[in-house]
């Protein structure tokens, strides 16, 4: 509870600078509970707009943003991507999304200062707070085993595109429990306890009730198990069942 409490003293800080001083302020990258925090907050009687984002569409981990409702002035986020690739890849190990987030951790940074880490193939995209861009650059030089090389990504259109595994499946109703069942390809009943515990986000924003209906184009992330986007229904069966599309994360 102190950490919730010092984290909604932190944001109002922001939201008030930001007022007071006509420019934009940023937190630093926030996880889903802590958006979802955020989200339930309201900043329109403190004069600013809030807006997240994670230094690509649809990032998990995001930062906020608060500028003046009349801001005239450009602004961006201080994100910065870098990729990572092993230095001689005929040696390197095949290394996971927890290998990449344990080698920087183990720089003694704290996990606020990074954002989503991307894995394709043999290389990995981490984004960061701009700060911290030449300090990784120095310092990431081993995961696991692997000698690695980091550089910065300085043109946008090199930025990864997230991969998505597409399925299909038929359900009675278009419930939150039923998708996240058809997602993971698990049993209803055994996604009840994700949401009842506080581990199911859509867009963002914590949803504790079962019977949620979800609506296309939603992003629906479970904690320990992976994020998707509902991306409609596609027929309905003679049967009267629904057939819907989802596109899970890769």
């Amino acid at each position: 509870m102190e950490k919730d409490d010092f984290l909604r003293k932190r944001i109002r800080e922001l939201a008030n600078i930001s007022y007071q001083r006509d420019i934009v302020t940023f937190s630093d990258f926030l996880d889903l509970n802590e958006q979802n925090m955020i989200n339930s907050l309201n900043f329109r009687e403190l004069g600013v707009v809030p807006e997240f984002y994670g230094g690509y569409k649809n990032a998990e981990r995001q930062m906020v943003a608060f500028h003046p409702d009349a801001l005239m002035f450009p602004w961006e986020y201080p994100i910065d991507c870098l990729k990572i690739q092993p230095k001689a890849l005929k040696f390197s190990e095949e290394l996971t999304h927890r290998d990449y987030l344990g080698a920087i951790l183990n720089l003694g940074v704290d996990r606020s200062v990074v954002g989503d880490i991307l894995i394709q193939e043999n290389t990995a995209w981490l984004f960061c707070l701009r700060k911290m861009t030449d300090f990784f650059l120095e310092n990431l030089c081993r995961v696991r085993h692997t000698t690695v090389l980091a550089e910065k990504v300085a043109d946008p259109d090199l930025l990864p595109q997230p991969r998505f595994e597409e399925l299909n499946g038929t359900c009675s109703s278009v419930r939150l429990d039923t998708l996240i069942g058809l997602a993971f390809n698990s049993s209803r009943s055994s996604m009840v306890a994700f949401i009842e515990a506080g581990q199911v986000f859509v867009n963002g924003k914590l949803v504790s009730s079962n019977g949620y209906e979800p609506k296309e184009g939603d992003i629906i992330s479970v904690r320990g198990k992976g994020r998707f986007i509902y991306d409609g229904i596609s027929r309905q069966t003679k049967k009267g069942r629904y057939s819907v599309r989802l596109l899970r994360y890769i």
